[in-house]
């Protein structure tokens, strides 16, 4: 486990019926409800002492639009700690526009899967530091895979998806990472499609399978519930940040009580 543990909430951003930005709230990346203003809710997050914050355009690459910019410009100037962006980047230019635009770190999924070249030229134009590559799973019970685990008693593989969750890839997760490690991404953003939004806790075994296979920091997202959720993907699955969403969203829990939950169990987590 490493030293300190990071707690990121994220915002899902798209474009409403009158083309503005709105966070949307949904499950297993579908049925989408509207939960906030993102620059309201990004105000909100730094002042509540989130150690990062994470702003994903979640239908840019499916519509094979470039991210809302000028939303992200915004969110920008209300957040004082480390700002990842991630949707619709597939190229070095992107990579660039998003940087100037304000984030700290951009988060790229269907670009790097499409060209996993993007990856050697961003880190080698902007440092690892800035390359975070988004993994979106899902669970695949064929023989299909190459890295298989044991799931209540079945055995599966874990399926790299893109364009939001919406196109099946064939790649099998572990490899991807690895791969991802090697070419220079700073950090592994892994979301679960199956546990999205269901507050079942994260899915371990996925978490797992990567952070066994790679050294590179790895954010664990999908499926927090609770603070013992967290406390459990750190412990059993080595993950050395968790994020989450609908928790803080809706107020079930705050930033500061999810953390002093955490550091009463012993976890050592940034204040």
């Amino acid at each position: 486990m490493g030293l300190t543990k990071r707690i990121i909430p994220c915002i899902d951003v798209d474009l409403d019926d009158d083309g503005n930005a709105a966070v949307y709230t949904g499950v297993n990346f579908e049925n989408l409800e509207y939960t906030g203003d993102p620059v309201e809710m990004a105000r909100e997050y730094n002042e509540a002492g989130a150690d990062e914050f994470v702003f994903l355009d979640i239908t840019a690459s499916a519509e094979g639009r470039e991210t809302m910019l000028d939303v992200v410009e915004s969110v920008a100037d209300e957040v004082f700690i480390p700002l990842t962006v991630g949707g619709g980047i597939r190229t070095v230019d992107d990579i660039a526009e998003t940087l100037r635009a304000g984030a700290d770190k951009v988060s790229i999924t269907t670009g790097a899967l499409e060209n996993p070249q993007l990856i050697d030229d961003g880190a080698r134009a902007f440092g690892s530091q800035c390359i975070v590559i988004s993994i979106d799973a899902r669970r695949r019970f064929d023989d299909e895979g190459e890295h298989y685990v044991d799931v209540d008693g079945e055995s599966c593989w874990f399926e790299c998806t893109k364009s939001g969750g919406r196109e099946g890839t064939g790649i099998d997760v572990v490899e991807w990472a690895r791969e991802a490690e090697q070419r220079g991404a700073g950090e592994l953003f892994v979301n679960s499609i199956d546990r999205d939004g269901t507050k079942d806790g994260y899915d371990l075994a996925l978490t797992s399978a990567v952070t066994e296979a790679v050294s590179t920091p790895v954010i664990a997202s999908s499926g927090c519930g609770e603070p013992g959720d967290m406390y459990d993907v750190f412990t059993d699955a080595d993950a050395d940040a968790a994020l989450a969403a609908s928790i803080f969203h809706f107020g079930e829990y705050t930033i500061q009580e999810t953390k002093e939950a955490l550091a009463d169990r012993g976890l050592a987590i940034r204040q």
